[in-house]
């Protein structure tokens, strides 16, 4: 037992982990994260549909592909003017059109 608890020790990391602040913040941000998790799949469904890679969604939206790589990770807190940028790219509507008096 000693020599298995002193192998596992030699493989221990020496940085704490974070999984417990990583859980804390998926529990804490749940709603928005699965909302970012819908938006993602209808991205990525339309992109097919579309045949676009991201590289060409990227230069449509004006941004980096290693940022559309964050948002069809699901875990991006999309600004209103990015979610627009989003639609148009893709038209496709997220987000319900404004009702104007």
């Amino acid at each position: 037992m000693e020599s298995t608890l002193n192998k596992l020790k030699a493989h221990a990391s020496t940085t704490p982990s974070s999984w417990r602040e990583e859980a804390e913040f998926r529990q804490e941000n749940k709603t928005w994260l699965r909302y970012s998790q819908m938006v993602a799949m209808k991205m990525l469904d339309r992109m097919e549909e579309l045949s676009l890679t991201q590289k060409t969604l990227a230069e449509r939206m004006n941004c980096s592909q290693q940022y559309i790589s964050k948002i069809l990770k699901g875990r991006e807190n999309l600004s209103l003017e990015t979610l627009f940028k989003i639609e148009n790219a893709l038209n496709l509507k997220l987000v319900c059109e404004p009702e104007f008096a």
